[in-house]
């Protein structure tokens, strides 16, 4: 079943309200002082099935709009989300102010398709009612409403003149309207609020994307509080599933009506981010003033409503084809960034609309390339340039590289895009097999960022080894902090350059090839020393200290000596005080071998006896061997293992 939603247009008392009424015998006027005045106040619903060409069922929902100018603003939360639109002008008035403002406000939504609708056609003869086409089609020349691609349909809501054709022509135009994505990412911004008894919670508004169905958990913006959904009702009508295109009402649990207001936005849980800044395609109408630094106007998006900063970036779009045709509106469009008051949800692709603060009136919108950007403002136009091009391929590659090496999880990637893990992995996976998109674990990164860390690892070793020729090589996390570098993308940069034979590791150190330990004629001699000395000393081993005063190097140079020893395993750190040489130590592991054939036990004196050195010796001698898993200790004996 084909789902669209159909919104009324146009000048007060021109008949929006009775047309609606006429089409689905439902009055959209639900307020009581809405028909105590006889004109709409606020936003109207109705609904109606149609069969389709094929027979299908075409499932349509009915937004009536308020006419007056003071209620633009009510308006503008109704209009967002239709995928249709009826523009109602009266016969007898012709084209009005609100005529105007709601039709400039259309097209900078992005509103494609729709029916001009002249009402009233019973209150005026022939020739006033020829008149009045004529005056409308040439308002409507050179847009979306032109004539004959859009119809002009006369009708009389009193009389019921013309509303069959018009139901014709309804299902017509709906035939070329794409359904919304029913599998795309839950959003449902709130027009209404209500409570009722013996359900509690209840709001309403038009199902932008994505299925919900009872029992879904959904997330409620601002503030990310976590919902339950009770039930769901479709025009009126309990249902298992509400989807995307359709007026969808819901009993929510875990949340109190005073908590809610129009303006509200639920998602998927943890799918999608707030921000309070966005950079955007701006289009301003013609007379409009121009936007000063930081001038505050009125943010209209979706059912929100906001005073918001707006500042326009120092760079133009550069126009293509593809790109003209997604922008509304006759003036060049150009890049600006918007500060808002307050976290909320918008994606990139939501239209909004400004106004200005004095006089009230609709003064520009456009397009949200990017809801997730740095707080500095951007200084080329490339990215934003990349994200107006409607590109998928060219939107998630700029995604991915503004990162650098830090990459970016895929999580990550549908909260700054809005769109489904699916549809992400689609295109990345064609990035992958081009090789201009890599992935490391979680993250994906740009071949090029890898290959800018690959130059800065490689510059660092070597600028390590040249400072430190007597280390063989960098610590891997040493390196790793020095170019920030997450641990996986940072291990797929060092595999690859292993593999091109680059670099090469040594456990845990890392170094360029051919590039290990490079010792003076006096540091190999020194090196030469310190070994003969704690060889020839066995167990009874002097200070170090001692040992590296009396060589002819310096005492920095002479503890790297020391460290590359340690590092190689000659000599072995038993205690902070105590190093032995690791010949030593092996003939003392093979002395307790022969003593365990007559024993199997030894205590601190006969360790002492047995190698001769004194309890400053052998205790931490012992302390070692426990550590080791060659004796183990059993109150005052050592069994030995």
């Amino acid at each position: 079943m084909k789902s669209l939603i159909l919104g009324t247009a146009g000048h007060i008392d021109h008949g929006k309200t009775s047309l609606v009424k006429a089409l689905t015998g439902i009055d959209p006027d639900r307020l009581e002082e809405e028909k105590r005045r006889g004109i709409t106040i606020d936003l109207g619903f109705a609904h109606m099935d149609l069969p389709d060409a094929h027979g299908e069922t075409l499932r349509l929902g009915f937004v009536d709009v308020p006419g007056h100018e003071r209620f633009v603003r009510n308006m503008l939360a109704g209009v967002g989300g239709i995928d249709v639109v009826l523009l109602v002008i009266a016969a007898d008035e012709s084209i009005k102010p609100q005529t105007r403002e709601h039709f400039d406000i259309l097209r900078l939504l992005g509103v494609r398709c729709g029916i001009t609708v002249l009402t009233k056609c019973d209150a005026v003869d022939a020739e006033t009612l020829d008149v009045a086409r004529l005056e409308v089609e040439e308002f409507l020349r050179g847009t979306f409403l032109e004539t004959p691609a859009s119809p002009i349909v006369a009708v009389s809501a009193r009389t019921g003149q013309g509303i069959a054709e018009l139901t014709r022509e309804i299902v017509q135009v709906a035939a070329r309207v794409a359904s919304r994505n029913a599998a795309a990412l839950p959003r449902l911004p709130v027009d209404r609020v209500f409570s009722m008894k013996g359900f509690g919670t209840v709001v309403t508004g038009t199902l932008l994307g994505g299925t919900i169905r009872p029992e879904d958990e959904l997330e409620l913006h601002p503030g990310a509080q976590r919902v339950r959904v009770r039930g769901v009702q479709v025009h009126g009508d309990t249902t298992t599933e509400a989807v995307a295109g359709q007026r969808t009402a819901l009993n929510l649990a875990g949340v109190n009506k005073d908590q809610l207001a129009r303006g509200a936005m639920l998602t998927l849980p943890g799918a999608l981010s707030t921000t309070t800044r966005m950079d955007v395609l701006l289009t301003m109408l013609p007379g409009a003033p121009p936007l000063k630094k930081r001038t505050r106007v009125h943010f209209h998006a979706h059912t929100m409503e906001m005073l918001v900063e707006a500042r326009l970036l120092d760079f133009e779009l550069q126009a293509t084809p593809a790109i003209e045709q997604q922008q509304p509106g006759p003036d060049h469009p150009v890049f600006a960034r918007i500060k808002l008051p307050a976290p909320s949800l918008l994606v990139p692709g939501d239209r909004f609309i400004l106004r200005q603060s004095s006089p009230v009136v609709t003064i520009g919108g456009g397009l949200v390339l990017d809801a997730a950007p740095p707080a500095k403002l951007p200084r080329s136009p490339d990215f934003l340039r990349a994200m107006a091009s409607g590109d998928a391929d060219r939107v998630l590659q700029m995604r991915v590289t503004r990162r650098g090496h830090a990459g970016i999880s895929l999580s990550q990637l549908v909260s700054e895009t809005g769109w489904t893990q699916n549809q992400i992995a689609s295109h990345l996976t064609a990035a992958l097999h081009h090789a201009t998109l890599l992935r490391a674990g979680d993250l994906w990164v740009s071949a090029s960022h890898v290959s800018a860390l690959q130059s800065a690892m490689l510059r660092m070793t070597e600028g390590f080894q040249q400072k430190n020729p007597l280390v063989r090589g960098i610590a891997r996390e040493e390196l790793r902090g020095k170019v920030n570098a997450p641990e996986a993308v940072f291990e797929i940069a060092l595999a690859s350059l292993r593999q091109q034979q680059k670099i090469e590791t040594d456990g845990e150190l890392i170094r360029l090839p051919g590039r290990g330990v490079v010792m003076k004629d006096e540091e190999a001699e020194s090196q030469r020393t310190i070994e003969d000395v704690f060889a020839a000393a066995g167990l009874k081993v002097p200070a170090l200290n001692q040992v590296l005063a009396s060589l002819k190097i310096d005492k920095a140079r002479a503890q790297k000596i020391v460290t590359l020893l340690l590092r190689d395993k000659v000599l072995v750190r038993v205690s902070a005080e105590l190093v032995f040489h690791c010949g030593a130590l092996l003939a003392l592991r093979q002395q307790l071998a022969a003593h365990k054939t007559t024993s199997p036990n030894i205590d601190v004196a006969a360790f002492k006896d047995m190698t001769g050195v004194s309890r400053k010796f052998a205790i931490p001698l012992l302390e070692y061997l426990d550590r080791e898993r060659v004796t183990r200790r059993v109150g005052d004996l050592r069994e030995i293992l």
